[in-house]
């Protein structure tokens, strides 16, 4: 049991109330809320003092907290967390919300990059924050590789894909290199990666290099060996995470919070993390949300992230989509968002 389930199995009704629509109150306008605002939305009649007190024994419980002088409350990171999790009605995804989402996947838009912007353009016009799409890695089969020697600390690799889309990548081989070692290192790599992609050869190279070691001249293992790491992420030659609706953060955020935001557009910027980004949403089924701090990626800009991931034909995750934006972001409405929205992404791309 967390410590917010715990302490809301050990609230009674009364606090519960409070509590509850201290949160709602304050996600719905961004400012305190005081008493004499509860005593007239309350359940029962209930005096401004006993609200007082009640609130009082929230703070307390680390729940609350007093931003100014004034007898208005906001919920701690603490407080959010044990809102979302025990408290939070979760809305269905209103039609409007559906036809919009609906309508940008609905043209005959071949390029993937072209359908995950728009995908995301509507997404923070929808939610008032920033949207991030992570795209899938391109995964068409190599057909073929070649090394291109540039300089004696510089050479190309060049990948030919299956779908005709060719990348050249620069790298630094290793020291010695010869026309006959790269000739080697290519012949060898070409007949243990016609037909896989580049996330199958990974493991498979590694694999390849241990049972031919023997066989295979020690440059030429050594360029093998170096250029592993060209079929991680570098050199990618598309955006892979697309980020829409910065606008909407300057927007929302208040004078004191611009440097936090500026913060968290510098990493936006230099695309960091897309591969934590990725396991944010794989680690968990479904629609996941970091509050503050709990955001490893982004709790210098104090902000919240809803995240889930998308999923292709095999169900297997390829891509994620999520929404950023202020710790009073609107949860119940986005989370049934951004949830139709990756299983709408993940269905598009499977069928083509």
């Amino acid at each position: 049991m967390t410590e917010g389930s715990k302490l809301l199995s050990e609230m009674n009704e009364r606090s519960r109330e409070v509590f509850r629509r201290v949160v709602e109150g304050y996600l719905s306008s961004g400012e305190p809320v005081g008493s004499r605002t509860l005593t007239r939305s309350m359940s029962e009649k209930v005096s401004a003092a006993t609200i007082r007190n009640v609130m009082q024994d929230l703070e307390y419980l680390g729940l609350l907290d007093s931003p100014h002088v004034s007898a208005g409350r906001v919920p701690t990171q603490l407080g959010l967390r044990m809102f979302v999790d025990g408290l939070m009605e979760v809305a269905t995804v209103g039609p409007d919300d559906r036809a919009a989402l609906d309508a940008t996947l609905g043209s005959n838009e071949r390029d993937v990059g072209t359908l995950l912007d728009r995908v995301g353009s509507a997404l923070s016009g929808l939610t008032q924050g920033a949207s991030l799409v992570l795209a899938p890695k391109r995964e068409a089969p190599i057909r073929h590789i070649e090394f291109v020697s540039l300089a004696p600390d510089r050479a190309l690799v060049v990948l030919v894909f299956a779908d005709g889309h060719v990348e050249n990548r620069v790298f630094r081989p290793p020291l010695g290199q010869t026309p006959s070692s790269m000739r080697e290192a290519a012949n060898f790599l070409n007949a243990v990666a016609e037909g896989k992609t580049l996330s199958d050869l990974r493991g498979h190279i590694a694999r390849e290099i241990a049972a031919h070691r023997q066989e295979l001249d020690g440059l030429a293992q050594d360029l093998v060996e170096s250029g592993l790491a060209l079929w991680q992420d570098a050199g990618e030659s598309y955006e892979r995470l697309i980020v829409r609706g910065r606008s909407n953060l300057i927007g929302a955020a208040e004078a004191a919070e611009l440097a936090r935001v500026r913060t968290l557009f510098d990493d936006l910027e230099r695309k960091r993390d897309i591969v934590d980004f990725l396991e944010l949403a794989e680690g968990g089924d479904g629609v996941r949300i970091f509050i503050g701090s709990e955001n490893k990626l982004f709790s210098l800009s104090g902000s919240s992230l809803v995240v889930s991931p998308y999923m292709n034909a095999d169900r297997k995750i390829i891509g994620a989509i999520g929404v950023i934006g202020p710790t009073r972001l609107n949860y119940g409405r986005i989370v049934p968002i951004v949830d139709y929205t990756a299983q709408l992404v993940g269905r598009l791309l499977s069928e083509r």
